[in-house]
C-alpha cells in the first residue's frame, strides 16, 4: 500500500499546485470572508501530518500484515484470487469496510481521538487529504474480516486504491458532478459537507467510494448552505504533535476526572461531546459532537 501511495506523491504535488492556481482566481469567500485556497502555515501542518503518517502506517503495517495472514492461513473462506468476480466483491468489501470504520471513528470517542486530525484544519484543500493521524492502529479491527476471503496484499491494494480516490474529494474547485454520479459516488460536493462544522453536517457522508452507503443507512446530506470547515471546538494550532494528540489530553483529562466507572467507559465508547448527567456543560472539551450520542445519559 505505501509503495501505490509513494509512487501517487508527485500526482499530489502537482494536483496541489494546479488546484492552488485555479483558487487563487475564485471569486467565492468563506464565511469570515477569507478567500478560499492554500493558506501556508496550515498546508506545512497537513504536509507533516501525513510524512508522520506514512512513516508510522508502514511500521505498524508489519502487524497487520502479521494478523491478516494469520487470519487468512486458518480461514476456510478464501476466495479464489485469479477470479475477476474475487476483485468485485473486494472492492465492494473494502469500501464498505471504509463506512463502518469511518463512522466508527465520528462515534466513538476513542477513536475519534485518531480521526480528529483530519478534521482539524479550517480549510479544504488537497493538501487537506494528507492531513492524516500518527496513530492507525484501531484501523486493523475494521478489515480484520476482509483477512477471512482475501490475502493480505489485496486488502492492502484495496485500501490505497481506496485513499487515493479520496485524496481527489477534498477541493473546492470543482462544484459538482452529473446527477447520477452524485447519486453513485462520493464526490467533492458530498465529502465537503463531511468536513463541515454545522449542525446540519455533523456525522454526514462517511463513504469512501461509493455514497450509496450512506444513503442506505441514513447518514447522507446533500451539500446546501456554504459549508464552514474545522470542528466545532478549533484547536487554533499548527504544531503537529498537539495536532496528533490534542483529542487524547483532553479525552485523559475527562476519564480521569470522572466519578464513576460508567462515566468513565461513557467518555472513552460513547459519542464526542458526551458527558455524565452530573457534568456540568463546560466538562467535556471535545471538538466537535457525534450527533447521534452527544446527549447525557
Amino acid at each position: 500500500m505505501e509503495q501505490l501511495i509513494l509512487t501517487a506523491i508527485p500526482f499530489f504535488f502537482v494536483s496541489m499546485g494546479l488546484e492552488a492556481l485555479a483558487l487563487r482566481h475564485a471569486a467565492h469567500e468563506n464565511e469570515e470572508g477569507a478567500p478560499v485556497g492554500y493558506e501556508r502555515s496550515d498546508t506545512r501542518t497537513s504536509l507533516a501530518m501525513g510524512i508522520g503518517h506514512l512513516g508510522i502506517g508502514a511500521a505498524w503495517k508489519l502487524v497487520m500484515t502479521a494478523i491478516y495472514a494469520a487470519v487468512y492461513v486458518v480461514s476456510p473462506l478464501k476466495l479464489p484470487t485469479e477470479a475477476w468476480w474475487a476483485w468485485v466483491i473486494l472492492f465492494f468489501a473494502d469500501d464498505l469496510a471504509y463506512y463502518a470504520y469511518h463512522r466508527g471513528h465520528h462515534r466513538i470517542r476513542l477513536f475519534w481521538a485518531t480521526h480528529v486530525v483530519h478534521h482539524s484544519s479550517q480549510h479544504y484543500n488537497l493538501s487537506t487529504a494528507l492531513r492524516q493521524d500518527w496513530t492507525p492502529f484501531s484501523a486493523t479491527l475494521f478489515w480484520m474480516p476482509s483477512a477471512l476471503f482475501f490475502p493480505p496484499w489485496m486488502i492492502f491494494l484495496a485500501l490505497a486504491w481506496n485513499l487515493l480516490y479520496q485524496f481527489t474529494l477534498h477541493t473546492e474547485a470543482i462544484d459538482r458532478y452529473p446527477r447520477p454520479i452524485e447519486w453513485i459516488f462520493n464526490t467533492p460536493s458530498h465529502h465537503r459537507v463531511h468536513h463541515g462544522s454545522q449542525e446540519q453536517y455533523l456525522d454526514r457522508n462517511y463513504a469512501g467510494i461509493l455514497i450509496i452507503w450512506d444513503r442506505m443507512f441514513g447518514t447522507f446530506e446533500a451539500e446546501g448552505e456554504r459549508v464552514r470547515y474545522g470542528l466545532t471546538k478549533n484547536i487554533e494550532t499548527f504544531n503537529p504533535v498537539k495536532v496528533a494528540f490534542h483529542e487524547f489530553a483532553t479525552l485523559w483529562r475527562d476519564v480521569r476526572g470522572a466519578r464513576t466507572w460508567s462515566a468513565r467507559l461513557g467518555y472513552l465508547f460513547r459519542g464526542p461531546g458526551w458527558q455524565p448527567r452530573h457534568a456540568s456543560p463546560e466538562r467535556s472539551r471535545s471538538p466537535r459532537r457525534a450527533t447521534a450520542d452527544a446527549s447525557a445519559g
